[in-house]
């Protein structure tokens, strides 16, 4: 197939790239995500200049970030799974046989970030391939590769030694899935990074936001801190959607569920563990 097509499983790869054009792979074991690439040189600069992505101040830090917790909680529109497949890009690239898994609620929410992230091989000069072995699948030439699974649970076991994974739409993933793929960083000590727009107080999303403590990076970004956004647009979705609804799309807020009868804060403040059981005789 031809190197234009747009699956994702395409040609074979080509090394005509001159040599001074080429970013410098630096040669390291399999290993973490890394604030900074080989020679101390910036990851959203590198994506500036390689991958062709001028990142937002936010999306910087995300780029930059060397935690191996982190929390993306943005608006709609915003572009976390564009800064992420640069930053799994990134990654793949300089930690050569790394291995990078994308988890999203259904496959084909993991197929377009895979093609996000072609895209991006591309811009490297490099003509992607899948692995052989995974349908949504992209592997570079240090053998490092990029894999996107399905939303079910049944489905993605059998992957170790994983470096990053990245949860795409987190709040619509379930917290069976979310279980299943935690202990495949078990032996490798791999990043965990957790992005989405924010779908009500329930979940391991808003657990992890909420009550995940230091452990965690968390990163946010409203629609009106959004320079691609505009405020005529914004009015209009607050006009149509209403408050609620608004504040939980574009303004990274977790709103309860219409369905509940009293507020989860509430019900949690009512819990305690100092009622002495009532002993009958």
């Amino acid at each position: 197939m031809g190197g234009e097509c747009t699956t994702l499983v395409v040609g074979m790869y080509t090394d005509t790239i001159k040599q001074n054009e080429k970013p410098e792979i630096t040669r390291r074991a399999k290993g973490q995500v890394t604030g900074l690439s080989g020679g101390g040189e910036d990851p959203a600069e590198w994506v500036s200049k390689f991958l062709g992505f001028e990142a937002d101040e936010a999306q910087k830090e995300v780029l930059r970030s060397d935690r191996q917790r982190g929390l993306l909680n943005c608006t709609r529109q915003w572009g976390k799974s564009t800064v992420t497949a640069a930053k799994a890009i990134h990654q793949a690239y300089h930690y050569p046989e790394s291995l990078t898994l994308v988890v999203s609620p259904s496959a084909r929410q993991s197929g377009e970030f895979l093609r996000k992230a072609t895209g991006f091989a591309r811009k490297l000069k490099i003509r992607p391939k899948g692995d052989g072995d995974n349908e949504i699948s992209l592997e570079l030439p240090n053998r490092s590769r990029i894999v996107g699974l399905p939303g079910s649970e049944a489905t993605v076991r059998g992957f170790s030694a994983v470096s990053l994974i990245l949860v795409d739409e987190a709040s619509r993933v379930s917290d069976e899935l979310y279980l299943a793929i935690r202990p495949m960083l078990a032996v490798s000590d791999g990043a965990l990074w957790l992005m989405s727009t924010p779908f009500g107080k329930r979940g391991f999303f808003y657990e992890a936001w909420a009550n995940g403590g230091p452990n965690w990076a968390r990163v946010r970004a409203a629609a009106t801190e959004c320079p691609r956004i505009g405020r005529k647009f914004l009015e209009e979705e607050r006009a149509t959607m209403g408050e609620r609804w608004f504040r939980q799309e574009y303004m990274y807020e977790f709103e309860e569920a219409v369905s509940g009868v009293f507020a989860r804060d509430l019900v949690e403040r009512a819990i305690t563990d100092e009622v002495q059981p009532l002993e009958l005789g």
